[in-house]
């Protein structure tokens, strides 16, 4: 038996945002900000906003355009969040509503009932409330029994999932629901040159099992590493209300771009050379290399470094944030959802993720095709 990826499903809303349609918002809002605060711009008291283009986004991150849950709150100037409105406890949350919608498909594409699923784990950077946890939610509306839970490791969400996954089936359990749902834009500030372009939102849900009957990607390896670091932060939570001069609209998403960069690409490629290694397992002979959808460039370098320079062939590592931008947790299974029959049977992949933490979660596994 092997404990395999059996199907995976991916939901994402109608409303769609170009990089133009981001941009003539924030420059309507820039204008304005620096039009109001001339005085205090000019003294110093106040740094000036920054506007932006088109051209400077899909350059410095290979985005073209993202999904948001609501789109007139966000391209509007005096707001610049999506306009969403509240829903009664006894309706659906729209994390859960996302999440079924992905894991019905996931559940088709597996073939697999509700009656089959004993565990639901919901894996994201963004959790709409506290508890009762979003996972049970899901759990209660597919009609699972059994248990589900929360967890949160930011972007390396999904492959951490998977590993409490393959462990709750070395444990007992039949099969697994891995759930990641991102409304990254609910904490993105989108008065930020450096960060308003950066998010989407979108639902992946991955089935876990362990067949020898089945299409699937089997688990073959795991590499997980973390390590703390401010360079990628949100500091909004419960104590916000709390604390004393709180500026509770600033804790939100916040990085250094060039420290991440600089520190996360050479550390992700050093963990999957080591896992490569370990397995005894070229670099040459992976398929598919289904890495973090944060930045083009970032998976390009990264690609590099494990394969080296000559054999960076660009659809070795494919590239799904030019549609959908950087869905956290979510964009190693969109990728792998997207390209999975590019790999035939009996060859090599990996799925790794990194971000907040720091945190890289790297998967080895090998395609097998049902007799």
């Amino acid at each position: 038996m092997g404990i395999r990826i059996t199907g995976t499903g991916l939901y994402h809303p109608e409303d769609v945002i170009t990089n133009e349609e981001l941009v003539e918002g924030l420059n309507a809002y820039v204008e304005q900000y620096n039009s109001e605060n001339a005085e205090k711009i000019a003294s110093g008291e106040l740094e000036a906003r920054r506007g932006s283009s088109a051209e400077f986004i899909e350059k410095a991150s290979g985005v073209k355009r993202r999904y948001v849950a609501e789109k007139t709150g966000i391209l509007d100037p005096k707001r610049l969040r999506p306009l969403l409105h509240v829903r009664s406890n006894d309706e659906l949350s729209i994390q859960a509503e996302w999440g079924v919608a992905a894991a019905k498909q996931a559940m088709e594409n597996a073939g697999v009932t509700a009656a089959d699923i004993d565990v639901v784990i919901l894996s994201c950077s963004n959790i709409q409330r506290a508890y009762p946890a979003v996972a049970i939610e899901i759990q209660t509306a597919l009609g699972i029994e059994g248990y589900a839970y929360d967890m949160n490791v930011a972007c390396s969400a999904a492959t951490f999932g998977i590993k409490q996954a393959y462990d709750a089936i070395k444990a007992g359990a039949r099969r697994v629901l891995l759930v990641n749902v991102e409304i990254t834009s609910g904490h993105t500030d989108f008065r930020s040159r450096d960060c308003h372009f950066i998010f989407g939102d979108v639902a992946t849900a991955s089935i876990i099992e362990d067949t020898e009957t089945k299409t699937g990607f089997e688990v073959l390896d795991f590499s997980l590493f973390t390590q703390f670091s401010n360079n990628i932060r949100n500091n909004f939570g419960y104590l916000n209300l709390s604390e004393v001069d709180a500026d509770i609209d600033n804790n939100r998403f916040r990085q250094d771009g060039r420290k991440v960069f600089k520190e996360v690409c050479p550390l992700v490629a050093k963990m999957i050379t080591k896992q490569l290694e370990k397995n005894e397992i070229a670099p040459q002979s992976v398929k598919r290399f289904w890495l973090h959808q944060a930045n083009a460039s970032m998976n390009e370098l990264i690609l590099k470094l494990v394969v080296g320079k000559e054999n960076a062939q660009p659809d070795l590592v494919p590239i799904i944030l030019d549609e959908f931008a950087n869905t956290s947790s979510a964009g190693v299974i969109i990728a792998l959802h997207r390209t999975a029959d590019q790999v035939d049977d009996g060859e090599f992949g990996v799925l790794c993720s990194f971000g907040a933490g720091y945190s890289v979660g790297s998967i080895l596994v090998q395609k097998h095709v049902a007799a």
